[in-house]
């Protein structure tokens, strides 16, 4: 049976007998015998009382026979919701599809895992677990599964598709093949037979974002749910501080039936611009992340509007301006007071010759504070004595009176052609179309810098564009107006082309495949399968060729890369994805991923076994008409009141009260066997029900209960929104406590997972705070909370968990959160931990601090300046407490026990390993007791006995 299974099997066979024990009990009592009797008519028209049936009633023998065939059937071994994989004789193969699709589900997989390997540890089996998307090796590495269950942590989901290429060389013979399916389909897999488990939740991905119409557009895909449903969408880029926050929101509605939504997010340019990726919220994996590059970004370009133009007018100076940066840049028009406020990243003067004082010293500061001045000549510069006696700020060179015209009757000759341009130029590479040509232009003077600050040329030399640096931007002069009239520049390609290369615009479509073709490109950041950002590190370049295909792999992974003067995001989805479910080999077993628990049936149908003697029981009684008898039992404390009625002279008035006293007694005795049977046999089903009623006890929340606030010490984590990492706090302090218990006077309460929005912090001493590279930063109100408690004499410890990435201070992803989050706390000036801070002797003599790390960097309020008197193991210090500690030894993974006090993740190895797990607890309680009891071991009345100890 597919719900049910038996454990012996067999005893069911017994259910064959029941038609022979039905008839069994049917002849017993036996019929009547007939006699002929002719004294018998002397009896007619009498009435009796008292009658007794001559077989045993049809609903009886039903109870009786439900009571036996509810024992057999107990005694068989029935369990509910049987777990049908891994329980093979061979070897056991655990294979993990391990894609990003996985991720939406991975705890439950990684249970799945490992209730597996239990049972194969439990069977003496040996096991292997291979993740598909990683190298497979040539051989399966099988080994005790116990050994496999310490491994399992390792094993994590990547943000690529696996790979079943490798599997066709493994040697599956004789081996229990489960695999873990991420549900989408693939080549391959129908070649091997296995037992198939895969998760139920849907799947949801993200396309990469593109901007169309003034809005970043992109498409959500969806596999394994057919009904309405809307989906959230952030968007996540720097903020204001520089960390990342999110910028937008927006959201996408699929259809009934739909497997596809398209959604829109309409964002300020300033703040479109700035972000990094788009994400579905709720989601946790890769597929869920939509990284953006230089696609996105377009820059924000002010045109000085001028007098007297029309927008449609071909002559007006910023007609073809408009034409080439509107596809690519958002163009802001007005006078100076409306788009300078706008802080715009290019400004565009076209034939503008002078500002007023303060508009120019306006404009001047915003050049030299990054931005990029454009200007264009025209008849008004060439007329005017701008930057002609001496250079102006705003100008990058001098400029000689009047201009220079060719074709006229006083010009030189023919419409001059350009100078390829040179290597330096930023214009370099770019090709030069031979119709483009200049008919006038205003000429520079002759400058020992006119060289170096000439970027374009024309055929004889005559500079065409020159710029210059001012302060942090630039200045940049066509020496030709921006329309047509002076050379048709403006209404050529290459004009657009030589405007990308100053960074006025962006180019909005993807890079063409001949463009990457012998490039290389830099990682600067990667997706891990969970949807996590994470800082490419030391990975190496890829060549152009491998990002034109656009399938990430192992050594292709999702990320956002660098090259040639932009950046390309590789997402895991690609424009046009589709999910397709996952097809598997005709006759395979498919498993849900959540399954029930096995139950035990047998207690309960014992239990029912037992309730049905017990009916047949009083039922057999009440046909018997001694179930008064019984009730006279109960009473018969009653009647001892007065044990002489009878010989006071009072007589039996029904015989049940005297003549049938004694059986009576009897079947009370039987009644009261069968009542304590039945108990005897519910209480399994009692002990059930108790443990899942203290379960809904131990659950309910804080604010159901009396006292909200700890009323003893109680060791507290900050939770970070990861659950791994928030699990591994908790049994951090759940080890330190039962520690503080065995080896000290405190004894601490269950430790308290602290949401720093919502949870009062006044009455816990002690803040454990794990530091994650992707935790969101807390609210102003939050900040402003951890603040009065660092003030009250709270303390917060710091783990960045990366020790053994580099030491504090270092570039790691998580030092670098570290700064973030600490940024706004009143935090005093750190120092190294010193030699002689009391976190050395609170209770234990240290001198290292280790974790599952063992790392010196711990750092601790700076201490005040005190001399150390000659012969004295360490400074007079005044009384108080620290109140941050930072470090990156990662203290509660090597605190962490299970709640059998067994310890949870590895330390070193060997002797040394438990030695450094020691150390680490002792510095845990160190770390309590000075919170609680302040510098108090600095007190001079402390010297002998510590001088004893460091003598000896």
């Amino acid at each position: 049976m597919s719900a049910i299974a038996f454990t012996t099997p067999l005893l069911l066979l017994g259910l064959l007998l029941l038609p022979i024990l039905w008839w069994l009990l049917r002849a017993v009592p036996p019929a009547p015998i007939r006699r002929r009797f002719s004294g018998i008519i002397l009896l007619l028209g009498l009435k009796d009382d008292e009658s007794q049936t001559s077989t045993t009633p049809w609903w009886l023998l039903l109870l009786r026979m439900l009571a036996v065939a509810a024992a057999i059937i107990a005694f068989a071994g029935p369990v509910l919701n049987p777990r049908e994989a891994g329980t093979g004789r061979g070897p056991l193969l655990v294979l993990m599809d391990a894609s990003w699709a996985s991720a939406r589900d991975w705890p439950q997989r990684m249970e799945r895992v490992e209730g597996l390997l239990r049972d194969a540890a439990r069977a003496g089996r040996v096991a292997a677990v291979l993740s598909l998307t990683d190298e497979l090796p040539d051989e399966i590495p099988f080994q005790g599964a116990q050994a496999w269950i310490e491994r399992l942590p390792s094993v994590q989901p990547r943000a690529w598709e696996p790979d079943y290429s490798g599997l066709s060389s493994l040697d599956l013979e004789g081996a229990e093949v489960v695999w873990f399916s991420d549900g989408l389909e693939r080549e391959g897999r129908g070649e091997i037979g296995a037992h198939f488990v895969a998760g139920s939740r849907p799947i949801i991905g993200l396309t990469p974002p593109r901007y169309e119409e003034g809005a970043i557009r992109l498409h959500v895909v969806r596999l394994g749910d057919a009904g309405t449903r809307t989906v959230a969408l952030r968007a996540i880029g720097p903020g204001p501080t520089g960390a990342m926050a999110e910028l937008g929101t927006g959201e996408a509605v699929f259809e009934e039936a739909s497997d596809r939504a398209e959604a829109e997010l309409r964002l300020p340019p300033e703040l479109r611009n700035r972000v990094s990726r788009i994400e579905i919220a709720g989601e946790r994996t890769a597929g869920a992340v939509a990284l953006a590059d230089d696609s996105l970004a377009r820059r924000e370009v002010a045109l000085l509007a001028t007098a007297g133009g029309e927008s449609e007018d071909l002559l007006d100076p910023l007609f073809y301006l408009r034409r080439a940066l509107a596809p690519t840049a958002d163009l802001i028009e007005g006078d100076l007071d409306t788009i300078l406020p706008a802080n715009p990243d290019v400004l565009v003067f076209a034939d503008v010759a002078r500002l007023s004082p303060s508009e120019a010293l306006r404009v001047e500061e915003w050049v030299e504070g990054g931005g990029l001045l454009l200007r264009f000549a025209g008849p008004r510069l060439a007329a005017s004595d701008v930057s002609r006696a001496d250079e102006d700020p705003l100008m990058p060179v001098r400029l000689r009176s009047g201009g220079r015209t060719v074709g006229g009757a006083l010009s030189w000759g023919e419409p001059k052609l350009l100078r390829p341009f040179p290597d330096e130029s930023p214009f370099a590479g770019l090709d030069l179309p031979q119709e483009v040509t200049v008919t006038s232009q205003v000429v520079a003077q002759p400058d020992p810098t006119l060289a170096e600050r000439a970027i374009a040329a024309l055929a004889d030399g005559t500079p065409l564009v020159t710029r210059k640096s001012l302060g942090e931007g630039q200045v940049v002069l066509f020496h030709v107006t921006a329309n047509a009239e002076w050379s048709n520049l403006p209404i050529s390609g290459l004009f657009v082309q030589m405007l990308e290369r100053l960074a006025v615009s962006t180019r909005p479509a993807a890079i063409e495949a001949e463009e990457l073709e012998g490039t290389t490109w830099t990682p600067r950041i990667v997706l891990d399968g969970f949807g996590r950002v994470r800082d490419a590190g030391t990975l190496p370049g890829v060549a152009g060729e491998d990002l034109a295909d656009g399938i990430p792999t192992a050594d292709l992974p999702p990320g956002v890369y660098e090259g040639p003067g932009r950046s390309l995001a590789l997402n895991v989805l690609g424009p046009e994805a589709e999910l397709v479910p996952a097809s598997y080999p005709a006759g395979a077993t498919v498993e849900a991923l959540a399954i029930q628990e096995e139950t035990d049936l047998a207690p309960w149908l014992l239990a029912v076994a037992l309730i049905l003697l017990a009916m047949d029981a009083i039922a057999t009684l009440w046909l018997g008409g001694r179930l008064r008898g019984a009730v006279a039992v109960l009473a018969t404390p009653f009647v001892l009141v007065l044990p002489d009625a009878a010989s006071a002279g009072s007589t039996c008035s029904t015989q049940w009260h005297c003549g049938g006293a004694i059986s009576s007694h009897v079947q009370g005795m039987i009644l009261l066997v069968l009542i304590v049977m039945t108990a005897l046999a519910a209480i399994p089903i009692l002990r059930r029900f108790g443990a899942a009623a203290l379960i809904a006890l131990s659950a309910m929340p804080a604010s159901a209960q009396d006292d909200p606030f700890p009323t003893d010490v109680s060791l507290a984590y900050v939770q970070t929104g990861n659950p791994r990492i928030d699990d591994v706090s908790e049994a951090g302090m759940r080890g330190l406590s039962r520690i503080l218990t065995q080896r000290t006077s405190v004894e601490p309460e269950a430790p308290r997972g602290v949401n720093l929005e919502t949870d009062e912090l006044a009455f816990l001493p002690f803040l454990y705070w794990p530091v994650t590279e992707d935790q969101p930063l807390p609210s102003q109100d939050a900040y402003a909370k951890l603040n009065r408690y660092l003030r009250g004499g709270g303390m917060i410890v710091f783990d960045t968990r990366d020790a053994d990435l580099g030491g504090f201070g270092s570039n790691s992803p998580a030092s670098r959160r570290l700064r973030d989050l600490a940024a706004p706390l009143d935090i005093p000036p750190l120092e190294p931990l010193p030699g002689d801070h009391v976190l050395t002797r609170s209770f234990y003599l240290l001198q290292d601090f280790p974790g599952r790390f063992a790392s010196r960097d711990v750092w601790v309020e700076a201490s005040p300046a005190a001399e150390q008197v000659e012969g004295m193991p360490f400074r007079n210090l005044n009384d108080g407490v620290t109140p941050v500690l930072i470090g990156g030894n990662d203290w509660a993974a090597a605190w962490a026990t299970d709640q059998g006090g067994r310890p949870l993740l590895p330390v070193g190895s060997g002797y040394s390993g438990e030695q450094q797990r020691e150390i680490a607890y002792r510095f845990g309680v160190n770390l309590v007791m000075h919170v609680l009891s302040g510098n108090y071991k600095s007190d001079q009345v402390h010297v002998p006995a510590l001088l004893d100890r460091l003598g000896n």
